[in-house]
């Protein structure tokens, strides 16, 4: 199926003074101009091009690769406005559209706004959005976990961090203290989920977080609970000592453990001790 606004291979059937035709499939034949046309390529052959409309509305191949593409965020540069809107520079001849009705606020000519590319379902031209609500998830949906690696991109600054946009669907927050120089907007990065917070929000990092020794000691506590055929009388009144014997790990570290293995319902606490949950 052929992408309007991304990367397609197709195959060269017709060769013309002004270019090659190539298989659109449902679309017909697509034109690539005879100045994108690469070397030593023959009627069969399979060719990259992106896919676009060019000033008279007709579907253009080229072999130039646009600064973005739909379903992509990017950071441009407006070169012109007129009635129709605003015009951004994205690497090919026909600069990217955005409507008015997609500014916020209304674009001015030499500078950047971080913009989402999509496709105009009524006409199939690309156009371009400052709305970018519209387009990313504020919230995880389950989308990601902890520990994710995920890709970056710098939308803008706030008192807390940067607001980055993941994998050009969400957003996220890298906070100040996890940055060890000053980012820039529109600055691509390889980064980790560092948290899903309560309230489905996405915290980042740029490095990655060591596995957290809590977890180890959960799984030494399961480990211990399931041997010991699901209980163990041991509480917080328990000595370091006790606690030391029976899962080699300090009483603080147990506590965190035990408060997380409850919080999972995975155990109930008990006056006598620690009960494992029984699954039904």
């Amino acid at each position: 199926m052929i992408e309007i606004g991304k990367l397609n291979r197709l195959k060269i059937v017709k060769e013309v003074d002004f270019g090659l035709y190539l298989d659109g499939y449902h679309l017909g034949e697509i034109l690539i101009p005879k100045r994108y046309v690469p070397k030593n390529c023959n009627i069969g052959d399979d060719i990259q091009v992106f896919i676009y409309k060019d000033s008279e509305d007709r579907l253009i191949a080229t072999t130039e690769k646009p600064y973005v593409m739909v379903e992509e965020c990017a950071c441009l540069k407006v070169v012109s406005t007129n009635r129709a809107g605003a015009f951004l520079d994205w690497g090919l001849p026909k600069d990217l559209l955005v409507p008015f009705s997609e500014q916020k606020p209304a674009m001015e000519e030499g500078k950047r706004y971080v913009v989402a590319v999509y496709l105009d379902e009524e006409t199939d031209r690309i156009v371009a959005s400052a709305r970018l609500n519209d387009f990313l998830d504020d919230e995880a949906n389950g989308d990601f976990s902890q520990g994710d690696a995920v890709n970056l991109f710098v939308a803008n600054r706030s008192d807390l961090g940067y607001k980055m946009i993941i994998n050009n669907s969400h957003w996220g927050l890298l906070h100040h203290q996890e940055v060890l120089q000053p980012l820039k907007r529109g600055q691509h990065l390889k980064g980790f989920v560092s948290k899903i917070r309560d309230d489905d929000r996405i915290d980042l990092s740029l490095h990655i977080k060591k596995r957290d020794k809590t977890d180890d000691a959960v799984a030494i506590i399961m480990r211990e609970l399931t041997g010991m055929g699901g209980f163990i009388a041991v509480t917080d009144k328990s000595t370091p000592g006790l606690v030391q014997d029976l899962f080699g790990i300090s009483k603080g570290m147990y506590k965190k453990a035990i408060g997380s293995l409850y919080k999972r319902k995975m155990i109930v606490i008990e006056k006598e001790g620690i009960r494992l949950v029984v699954s039904k």
